[in-house]
């Protein structure tokens, strides 16, 4: 079973990627804008997800009209997924998704077995896959909308026992600073994603703009847009230290669409990586972009749900 055909899907906040996957190879995909925030902000917690699983169940059902073939479907999803049930417990970036069950009415609506996992988890399998052979063992951070982390132990991923292992998005940075939408202040998205430079800019400047404007300014010498982002190399830093401290692995892979600005960050990150680290742990961690690009979610989240189908 596990050399066949599986779907691996992509959720993010406003854009949704779907791809027919053998192994590591894409046979075929698609990619769609679905809002999921703003159906969260707009509609009560039901209607939002019934509007999920049929925007899921149309994109997948593209990909299963291309390859009938397909066996299972895979999908990466921002929030706390349980790793027994797959339940959404919370998802901070899409308020009211509060214990759901996504995978279930969609393997009704499908036909096919359904799995769930947490997006960043899938991204670092995903990456894992095209790992170096030697690579058992890595960290995956993805900087976009908010900050998502997933952990490769011993070539298997690990969602922790209540599915919010390397939740590294809500480590608190600032204690008391800027309110999440996991209901804690300070934490590191708020700071190291793309909304989190988006307010250190805003907070400097008094101008709102995306992050891809931001990155823009700062790379024409903006000096407000420069710190933004240096904020967020920093604080980046500080919490992957504590981080290596705990999981003592010596890869890091940096994905997520705000990735593509990592050349403003980097010089902070690294300059305060080394100073955070303890001494044992310095110049031996490497950190280093990701090699799926945006395709890692979905290469992860189908892999992983061939290994729960076989």
């Amino acid at each position: 079973m596990n050399a066949g055909l599986r779907i691996g899907v992509d959720v993010g906040g406003t854009n949704l990627r779907v791809g027919v996957v053998r192994g590591q190879e894409v046979m075929w995909e698609s990619r769609y804008h679905a809002d999921f925030s703003g159906i969260c902000r707009e509609n009560a917690a039901e209607q939002a997800l019934g509007k999920i699983v049929t925007a899921l169940a149309e994109s997948i059902g593209n990909g299963c009209r291309a390859h009938p073939e397909v066996e299972a479907v895979g999908i990466g999803f921002p929030g706390f997924i349980d790793p027994d049930t797959g339940v959404v417990s919370l998802s901070p970036n899409l308020p009211g998704l509060n214990n759901v069950d996504i995978a279930g009415p969609l393997a009704r609506l499908l036909g096919l077995p359904v799995r769930i996992e947490n997006d960043a988890l899938a991204a670092a399998y995903g990456e894992y896959l095209l790992a170096d052979a030697r690579t058992q063992s890595l960290v995956y951070l993805g900087l976009g909308t908010g900050v998502g982390g997933g952990l490769i132990l011993g070539g298997r991923a690990y969602p922790g026992e209540h599915g919010v292992s390397m939740e590294v998005g809500h480590i608190i940075v600032h204690p008391g600073g800027r309110l999440c939408g996991c209901g804690n202040r300070g934490c590191l998205e708020r700071y190291a994603s793309a909304s989190g430079v988006e307010i250190s800019y805003r907070e400097l400047a008094r101008v709102e703009m995306d992050a891809e404007g931001i990155a823009a300014r700062a790379r024409d010498g903006d000096a407000h847009a420069a710190e933004a982002f240096r904020i967020a190399g920093r604080t980046l830093a500080a919490a992957l230290a504590h981080i290596s401290k705990v999981v003592d692995v010596a890869t890091i892979v940096i994905g997520g669409g705000m990735s593509a600005a990592w050349p403003l960050l980097q010089g902070e990150f690294e300059a305060c990586l080394d100073a955070d680290l303890i001494p044992a742990l310095r110049g031996r961690i490497r950190v280093a972009p990701a090699q799926a690009g945006d395709r890692a979610g979905m290469l992860g989240a189908a892999a992983l749900a061939a290994r729960r189908a076989g």
